[in-house]
C-alpha cells in the first residue's frame, strides 16, 4: 500500500503554509487503514489501487485535495474516533491504472457521523476544535531533549535508522510526529499519541512509551543471564 517516496522538505514546508490558509471542510472522504497512524505536518506516500479508493481520491484531487486517514480497528468495519486530515501534496497516475500520492498532514480531526451516500468509499462529517494546535502559529516551548535522547537509544536497540541532521531541521511539532509516526511500538500507542490533545502531552505519552520498551529490553537481558 505504501510507496516510499518523499518530498523534499522545503517544499514540504511551503505547501504546509498554503493549505492551513485555507477553511478545513467538515465534511470529508475517508481512507480507513488498518496499521497506518498518521500525523499532522508529516508525508504520507501511498499507492492506491483498489476501485473505492481510486474513486476517493481522484474526487479528492479535483475538488480541494483534502482527505482523512484514520485507523481501522481489527475484525470489522468500525474505526477510531480520531484520525488525520491530509491534503494531495503531489499525484501521478500509472499506466496499470494505481494513483501514487503523497498526503501533507494538516490536522487531526474527530468523527462527528457517518454520512450516507452512492459512493464506493465512506464521507463523514467531523470537527478540528480539540486540534486547534495543529494550525496554530503559536511557537510550542516544550523540551523534547531528553525524549530525543531515549529515541536515539530505543531506535538503535530496534535497529531502526534515521538522518538526524535532516530531522535537526524539523520544528518541534514535526520531530515529535515523525518520531510517533515511525517508532516501532503497537498501533493502539499510536493512536495514543495521535490522540494527545497538545504536544506536551504527547511528549509525556512518548516518553512513558519509550521508558515501558527499554526497561522491558533491560529486563530481558537480565533474565538471559
Amino acid at each position: 500500500m505504501v510507496n516510499y517516496y518523499k518530498m523534499t522538505l522545503p517544499s514540504a514546508l511551503i505547501f504546509l503554509y498554503n493549505i492551513l490558509m485555507i477553511k478545513l471542510p467538515e465534511i470529508i472522504p475517508v481512507f480507513p487503514l488498518s496499521g497506518v497512524i498518521y500525523f499532522p505536518k508529516t508525508n504520507l506516500p501511498l499507492n492506491i489501487f483498489e476501485q473505492r479508493y481510486l474513486n476517493l481520491v481522484n474526487d479528492a484531487y479535483v475538488k480541494d485535495k483534502f482527505m482523512g486517514m484514520i485507523q481501522s480497528k481489527k475484525g470489522n468495519d468500525s474505526i477510531y474516533e480520531i484520525g488525520c486530515l491530509g491534503k494531495i501534496s503531489d499525484y501521478q497516475k500509472i499506466k496499470d491504472g494505481r494513483v501514487l500520492i503523497n498526503l501533507t498532514g494538516v490536522s487531526r480531526f474527530k468523527i462527528v457521523k457517518e454520512l450516507s451516500n452512492n459512493k464506493l468509499y465512506r464521507e463523514f462529517k467531523v470537527d478540528y476544535d480539540k486540534f486547534t494546535e495543529d494550525t496554530g502559529s503559536k511557537i510550542c516551548k516544550v523540551s523534547s531533549t531528553e525524549l530525543i535522547k531515549k529515541i536515539k537509544v530505543f531506535f538503535k536497540k530496534y535497529g531502526l535508522l534515521l538522518n538526524w541532521n535532516e530531522f535537526e531541521k524539523l520544528d518541534s511539532a514535526q520531530k515529535i510526529n515523525t518520531l510517533a509516526m515511525i517508532a516501532p511500538i503497537t498501533n493502539e500507542e499510536k493512536q495514543k499519541l495521535l490522540e494527545s490533545i497538545t504536544l506536551e502531552n504527547k511528549i509525556k505519552a512518548l516518553e512513558s512509551i519509550v521508558d515501558f520498551y527499554l526497561h522491558d529490553t533491560i529486563a530481558s537481558s537480565l533474565t538471559i543471564q
